[in-house]
């Protein structure tokens, strides 16, 4: 449940961003496919940086290995 609502959250703010964007920087077609590609490849990577964060520590890799005595 968690993953998908966040999952939504960065696309509500990418296609926020995207309208800012659109609309404070408006200075000619290609200016403003540069600024869109800009602001959904920064939308993108930081979804992808928090989803491996985030399924990394479903299921991690290092277990930790106690000792009798603990």
């Amino acid at each position: 449940m968690g993953f998908l609502v966040t999952t939504l959250i960065f696309v509500v703010v990418g296609i926020i961003a995207s309208l800012c964007t659109r609309i404070c920087c408006n200075r000619g077609p290609s200016t403003n496919l540069l600024h869109l590609t800009l602001v959904l490849t920064a939308t993108v990577c930081c979804w992808m940086m928090w989803a491996i964060v985030y399924l990394a520590q479903m299921k991690p890799l290092i277990v930790p290995i106690l000792s009798e005595g603990e």
